[in-house]
This record gives C-alpha cells, structure tokens and sequence, in this order.
C-alpha cells in the first residue's frame, strides 16, 4: 500500500513539475515574442545563401522568398545590399534565382553569405540615404524623448510615419521620396523600445496598446511646430497604434487620413505566428498566449484595432495582401467591406508582412497619391 502510495505521489510530483516547467517555457516564449527587435529580421525569414554577385546582378538561392517581386533588401551579418526584379532571361541552375542587383550599401556579397530578404531598403538617415535635408528632433512622450526625423516641405499638412515589427524609423524611409515630390512634411518616429528611445516600463512590445501614446505625442508635436492637420502611415504595428489613434486621440480631429500598411488588427493571430517562426513546440503556444496577456496587460476581451468600423471618421487607404503570414488580411477585408464610404483597399499579391511597397513600388506609390491628393 506504501509503495502504491508513494508512486502515486511521484507521479502527482511529476506531472506538477512538468506543468509548473510547460508554464514557465510558455512565459519565456511569450516574453521572447513580447520583446521588441528593431532592427533584426523577423522571424521566420528564409536564410539565403549568395552563390554568386557581379556589377548588377546576383545569384541566390531559389525559395519563395528569393522569388518575392519588387525591390527589398538583403540583409546578412555585416552586409546590406538592394535587389530589384528576378531577371526571368538570365542563365541559372534549377536551384538559384538571378535578381538585379541595385546597390550594395554596406559590406560585400561574397559566395556563401547567408542574407535575409528584408522590407528595408535604405541605411542611414534621409540625408546620406536619400539625399533630403532632414533635422533630428526629440518629440515629448510620457516616458520621455522620442528621436524622430523630420523632413520638411511647403505643405501645412504633415505626414507621421511609424514602422512596426522587427523594423525601425530606416524602414518609412521608402516613401520618404514620394512625400517630399508632393511637398508633404514627413515626421519619422522611433518609438518605445527603440534604439535610442526610452525603454517600456516592462521591456515588452503591446502591438500598440501602449505605443500609440507615444503617436500621440507625435501629433501634438506636429500640430505645435506648424501643422494644421497630420496623415498617419503606419505599418503593422504603427498601423494599429493609427488606429488606436483614431479612436482614442484628444487631438483625433486634427488626423485627416490614414495609411495602413500590413495591419495588426488580430495580435493573437499575429502572436501565434510569432511564437510559430520561433520554433515554439505546439503545445505550448496557448499557454503563451495566456502568458502573453498577463505580462504585457492584453486582454483578449478588449476590442482590437478597427474592431468597430462605426467608430472610424476619417479616410483610411488600406494596403494589405494575402501572402502575409503575420497578419492575415482577413480583418483588412473585413474593415474595408463594413466601410466602402472610408476605406480603399489597395490589395497587394506576393508581398510578406511589411513589404507592400517592396512588391510594387509604382502600384503603391499610385495608390498613395490618389488617396493623398484630395488631403494635401
């Protein structure tokens, strides 16, 4: 009966322990993705190996990724290169894929080179990358300075910029170009979390449930040195802290539209895919997910960003595509068809998560213009 008992107890014992250490791994890996990486590519991008690089043109190897159309990045440790179209004409093997190669804006592109393709094109700042006189600023927020860069042009209606997961303010720099031809004054944010920016109060990301307060003192800066209405362009999560802005803004009627660009509308959906890229074990991904609420104060019960289509007031152009892994364009539809008399959808094929403008600089940068023109 004693040893009944006892093994009874080692067993209760065990499987207590093994749940108690099912908890923890869950916490670590809600924390890891919680944890913002600005800068770092996002996980789940496919490694490409360099086979061969030549004025023009390099050979990498043949994935979905390396297929993606349009103009991106390659990044790699030590090395940032530009790469335009897959040359469809050029002489490669079954397993390679020849793109056009732009420039190489860091480092070299030697056979071997393990690169990431990556939704940001230009290093640096709007000065050395693109040529446009800019000034650094700091924007007051609640936790202290932002760094922002501001771009200035004739026009008394700014555009805000903010850049969402595993980017940072060198990843707006894309239509930076395009908003100073139309003479719009850019606003470019880092916000908590990022380099140079004050930290959040637990180190953790909130897919912009705290991060839009940070937007908010964005606007308020804007509106006192000169604006007298601001555009919001956000992407992933700098789309849903826009929409939070919308929402909950005392300074709401001052926004006279928004653009988002590869919208979180559902971050548990955004956060399963997240802990999925990591290699998290299957079993442990709703336990993250309780943990992931808990740490960083979601609640699920909470309405999510454009939750209410009723509760939108001005017009949104909404670009999004369905080969997003990492926020799926079905709340993008969903949004876009609850409100036709104030949202365009722009719908973007072959694009990853962040990376609409990448898939078809010419389609996006029209679409941006037919929807700015009548706020400028």
């Amino acid at each position: 009966m004693r040893t009944a008992t006892a093994t009874a107890a080692a067993v209760t014992t065990t499987l207590i322990g093994a749940g108690a250490a099912a908890v923890a791994a869950g916490r670590y890996a809600a924390g890891a993705a919680l944890r913002p990486r600005p800068g770092r590519p996002l996980p789940g991008g496919h490694r490409l190996v360099v086979h061969s690089a030549d004025p023009g043109r390099v050979v990498l190897t043949r994935s979905l990724a390396s297929l993606r159309p349009g103009t991106h990045g390659l990044d790699g440790p030590g090395v940032h290169a530009v790469v335009g179209p897959v040359l469809a004409d050029a002489e490669n093997s079954p397993d390679t894929v020849v793109r056009r190669l732009l420039a190489v804006t860091h480092g070299s592109l030697h056979p071997g080179t393990r690169v990431t393709l990556t939704p940001q094109v230009y290093l640096g700042n709007p000065r050395t990358a693109l040529g446009l006189d800019h000034a650094d600023v700091d924007v007051p927020g609640e936790l202290g300075p932002l760094p922002a860069w501001f771009v200035p042009a004739s026009r008394d209606t700014w555009v805000i910029t903010v850049h969402g997961l595993g980017a940072g303010r060198e990843h707006p720099m894309v239509v930076m170009p395009f908003l100073h031809r139309h003479h719009l004054p850019v606003l470019d944010l880092a916000y908590r979390g990022d380099l140079g920016a004050p930290a959040s109060p637990d180190g953790l990301g909130h897919f912009g449930e705290s991060e839009w307060r940070d937007l908010d003192a964005a606007i308020r800066y804007a509106l006192r040195y000169g604006a007298r209405r601001v555009i919001l362009h956000g992407w992933s999560t700098g789309a849903a802290m826009a929409l939070r802005a919308v929402e909950r803004s005392a300074l709401a009627d001052r926004i006279s539209g928004v653009v988002l660009d590869s919208p979180v509308l559902d971050w548990r959906t955004t956060l399963r895919a997240l802990l999925a890229a990591r290699h998290t074990p299957a079993p442990l991904i709703p336990l993250a997910v309780r943990a992931a609420e808990s740490r960083a104060g979601l609640r699920a019960e909470r309405p999510a960003p454009g939750a209410d289509p009723g509760a939108l007031r001005v017009p949104v152009l909404l670009i999004h595509g369905p080969d997003d892994t990492l926020a799926p364009w079905g709340p993008s539809r969903r949004l876009a068809a609850a409100r036709p008399d104030l949202v365009t959808l722009h719908p973007v094929k072959g694009a990853g998560h962040g990376a609409m403008w990448n898939a078809d600089p010419a389609g996006y940068e029209e679409a941006l213009r037919r929807f700015l023109t009548p706020l400028m």
